[in-house]
């Protein structure tokens, strides 16, 4: 596995563990303030990727999949990474410290209009990461250093069709409540 790879890999890992330590210290130390200092470090992880992956590629590394990869990171990031920190956020204050509402399971219509917004997250983070994309492959103009890149792109760009087709059918095909059967 390559360098970029790594990188990765450890800011995924970065991502997750800031923000545990910023619920952690919110909740269990009480310390709201820095609590909220730790999960606003969560960009700075992305910042670091973009930053090692760009010098990579401007160094005259051929790009990989992998490098396109990072541009995904990074959109999915900025996208849903408040939404992330709720989700965690909710999670970690009804089961860990057993306060809290229980976190909801949507069904029928909210289930539907719930995955149409998370659609238009990832069509946002589709412009993040396309937009890094097209702006590396431009760049460094040269279409055998930036061929995985332009592969990558095409195929977020099916998964992102896919994606709106299965969110689609929640509105056809709602989810239903299980009916729980009391003896």
């Amino acid at each position: 596995m390559n360098f970029i790879a790594w990188m990765i890999v450890g800011c995924e890992i970065a991502f997750w563990i800031v923000i545990l330590l910023g619920l952690t210290t919110r909740y269990i130390a009480k310390k709201e303030k820095m609590g909220f200092f730790l999960l606003a470090l969560t960009p700075v992880i992305d910042l670091i990727l973009l930053l090692v992956t760009g010098i990579d590629l401007y160094n005259g590394t051929k790009a990989t999949t992998v490098h396109g990869i990072a541009a995904i990171y990074i959109g999915v990031s900025l996208a849903f990474g408040k939404s992330m920190i709720k989700w965690a956020d909710e999670r970690f204050l009804y089961y860990v410290t057993k306060q809290g509402a229980k976190p909801i399971r949507r069904f029928g219509l909210e289930h539907a209009k719930h995955g149409l917004k998370g659609w238009f997250q990832h069509l946002i983070a589709y412009a993040i990461g396309a937009g890094l994309l097209v702006v590396i492959i431009n760049l460094l103009n040269n279409a055998q250093q930036t061929e995985a890149l332009s592969g990558i792109l095409q195929m977020w760009t099916l998964v992102l069709a896919i994606d709106f087709c299965i969110t689609m059918s929640y509105f056809i095909w709602p989810r239903r409540m299980k009916a729980t059967i009391k003896q």
